[in-house]
């Protein structure tokens, strides 16, 4: 299985968008600091006939340490998330 990393997807925004590389980068690059200054606001984005990323609530749960085999308590923390939507879901299958 093939993996697009950031790089890729520069290229391909560049070609698709008739884009310079530089100008393909800044516009990924502000995109996904966008997505991520959003979230760590606790706000939800939603791209329409793509997805929805969230922040998620994972509540405090009991664990062992693997080393020592030891219970502990893994503490409550947030998340992110992404919920694809149905065009994706459908593109997908």
């Amino acid at each position: 299985m093939d993996t697009l990393t950031k790089k890729d997807l520069i290229e391909v925004v560049s070609k698709k968008a008739n884009l310079t590389n530089k100008a393909a980068r800044d516009a990924v690059s502000a995109l996904l600091s966008s997505v991520r200054d959003s979230l760590k606001r606790g706000e939800k984005v939603v791209i329409t006939g793509f997805g929805t990323f969230s922040v998620r609530n994972r509540a405090t749960r009991p664990g062992r340490n693997p080393k020592t085999g030891a219970r502990i308590t893994i503490a409550a923390r947030k998340a992110p998330g992404f919920t694809p939507g149905k065009t994706l879901k459908k593109a997908v299958r």
